[in-house]
Parts: structure tokens; C-alpha cells; sequence
């Protein structure tokens, strides 16, 4: 666990979130040394934080004893550099638990992922995050998506709940992004955060920062970390020129790749990461494994990427 503020280290980040992929071994298990590797990777390339065990991490697919396992050694492997945020999620008692799991790792903060399978109202789900923050004493990031969907009321309550720091959104409703900013901006002012969540989130982010969202994950920082930097810096530096080439010539193609098969959002990403020359194994089920046309597609788009690069210089 680092000392600094989870909030301070990720207001302004030095470079993109990193959401390492799990590694398994051929018999299934969790293959330890390859994801230390994975992860000792993404921070000496330059990731501002690390989210272990998130969903592009398989959280879904991972044991209680596994996350626990896995969140240490991304902690263990930073060295606090950089902090590290695990993933929480399931029904309440669950999500509890693996907050506290998380904590005991030495984690950071948390990323506090949907309830399993039910649609609550907004009343279910203040109480179901507000009793993942007051289990720990971790920050907490709120992940909207699928069936946990705020109205800006319920997201100022959060924003006023003690240990909740942050917002991330992986729904994509602009409108409601920007009245959920503003509402917090007037009812709740601090600094509360905002993360562009969506699935390869740079393919939205010029959008996302016209109302104010500067933070967003990057799951192609896992394999083309280069490429995800120089986006990220030209982002930083207003430089919509290199922005524009790279979403034109690779951010674009690679989200029209990943929309071919279901899941690949994870089993893509986990198929680039073998391309770069680490073996961190397949998916687990219920995802399965892109297509062999798939994967040589994802090998000229790496090429692609990179040629770009230079062009930039």
C-alpha cells in the first residue's frame, strides 16, 4: 500500500490506468510468475496505476484465495510506484468480502464493480456501495454499467458517502454524464473523479474530456503500451492531430475487431498480450478464445500501430 492519497495520485496520472489481464498456466491455475511479469511490465512502461482483478483481469472468473493471491503480487510488484486498485463485486456480502481480501493484500483502493444479476432501484444501490466503503478503509471507485445505472441524485449521496472517491462510467450516456458532473459540481463540490470506462475507452475519450472526464482505462496499454502512451500524451498536451491518427489507424479498427466476437474485450486484449511475447494463457469460461482470423487480424493492426508511431515522430 502506498501513503499518498489514492485520490491526489490519480487526479493528474502520468500515464494511462493499467487493467492487467490474469495469467493462467496450461493446466488452468493462476500462473503467478507471468502476471508479476505482465504487471512489472505495464508499470515500467509507464502506467499511472494499476487495476488488478478488474474485468479485464477475468475478476468473474477468479477464486476468492486466487484475487486475494493476485491483488499481493501486483502490490508486491509495484513497490509503490504506483497504487493498485482491486475489484469488488457480487452481492453485498460478497462484495464485502473481497473488499477486505483487497485490503489485506495491500491494495490501494477499490473498484466496486455491479451487484450479481439483479436490477435494484437507486435506494438498493446507495446501501449496497455505501456498506462496500465502510467495510475498509480503502477508497472506493464506483463502476456504473450494466444494472447499476445512477440518477445524478443518488450519485451526489455517493459523492457525500465517507470512502467513496470516484465515478466510473461504463454505460456511455453523455447526457447523463454531464448532469451527473454537474449536479456533484453544485451539490457536492470536491474532488470527486471521473473515469471514462467504456470498453477501449480512448476509441470515446475527446468526448468524454469536452465534459470535464480526463481518467479513463486503457485495456490496449496491456499489449501496445507505446501506442497508449503516445495517446495518452497527445491527449494531455492537446495534440488532436496524433490523436486523431492513431483512433483513424488503430483505436478504430481494433474496436471494429473486438465488436466480431463476444467477450473480446477480455479474450482480445489477453490474445495481444501473447502477440508481444508473454504467455498468459486463454481465457477462462464463460469467455473463449478469439478466432485464428481473428488473431492474425490483431497482429497486422499491432503492426499498424507501430508504424504509425513512427510516423508521428
Amino acid at each position: 500500500m502506498t501513503t499518498a492519497p489514492l485520490a491526489a495520485r490519480l487526479t493528474v496520472p502520468s500515464g494511462p490506468l493499467f487493467f492487467p489481464v490474469t495469467a493462467y498456466g496450461p493446466d488452468g491455475a493462476v500462473d503467478l510468475d507471468a502476471y508479476r511479469a505482465h504487471v512489472r511490465r505495464g508499470v515500467d512502461a509507464g502506467a499511472a496505476a494499476v487495476f488488478a482483478c478488474c474485468g479485464t483481469g477475468e475478476f468473474h472468473a477468479l477464486t476468492p484465495e486466487e484475487f486475494e493471491v493476485c491483488v499481493r503480487a501486483a502490490v508486491e510488484e509495484t513497490a509503490g510506484r504506483v497504487p493498485v486498485v482491486a475489484g469488488a463485486g457480487y452481492g453485498t456480502a460478497l462484495a464485502v468480502r473481497y473488499a477486505r481480501l483487497a485490503e489485506e493484500a495491500g491494495a490501494d483502493g477499490l473498484l466496486a464493480m455491479p451487484p450479481y444479476l439483479v436490477v435494484a432501484g437507486q435506494e438498493g444501490l446507495l446501501r449496497h456501495y455505501r456498506r462496500i466503503a465502510a467495510a475498509t478503509g480503502l477508497p472506493v471507485i464506483v463502476y456504473q454499467r450494466d444494472n447499476a445505472v445512477f440518477t445524478p441524485e443518488t450519485v451526489v449521496e455517493l459523492a457525500c458517502t465517507e470512502g467513496v472517491v470516484g465515478l466510473k462510467d461504463g454505460l456511455g450516456d453523455l447526457d447523463l454524464m454531464q448532469r451527473i458532473v454537474s449536479a456533484v459540481r453544485t451539490e457536492a463540490p470536491g474532488d470527486f473523479l471521473y473515469f471514462n470506462g467504456l470498453p477501449t475507452a480512448e476509441q470515446t475519450q475527446l468526448a468524454y474530456r469536452g465534459i470535464g472526464v480526463t481518467l479513463y482505462s486503457s485495456a490496449v496499454f496491456c499489449f501496445v503500451p507505446e501506442i497508449a502512451l503516445a495517446f495518452h500524451r497527445a491527449l494531455r498536451t492537446g495534440d488532436d492531430t496524433t490523436a486523431h491518427r492513431l483512433l483513424d489507424g488503430f483505436y478504430r479498427p481494433f474496436v471494429e475487431l473486438r465488436a466480431q466476437g463476444r467477450g473480446y474485450a477480455v479474450a482480445l486484449v489477453k490474445a495481444g498480450v501473447r502477440l508481444r511475447g508473454l504467455d498468459v494463457g486463454e481465457v477462462r469460461p464463460p469467455l473463449q478464445e478469439p478466432s485464428e482470423d481473428h488473431v492474425k487480424q490483431l497482429a497486422q493492426l499491432i503492426e499498424r500501430g507501430y508504424a504509425l508511431l513512427e510516423e508521428t515522430k
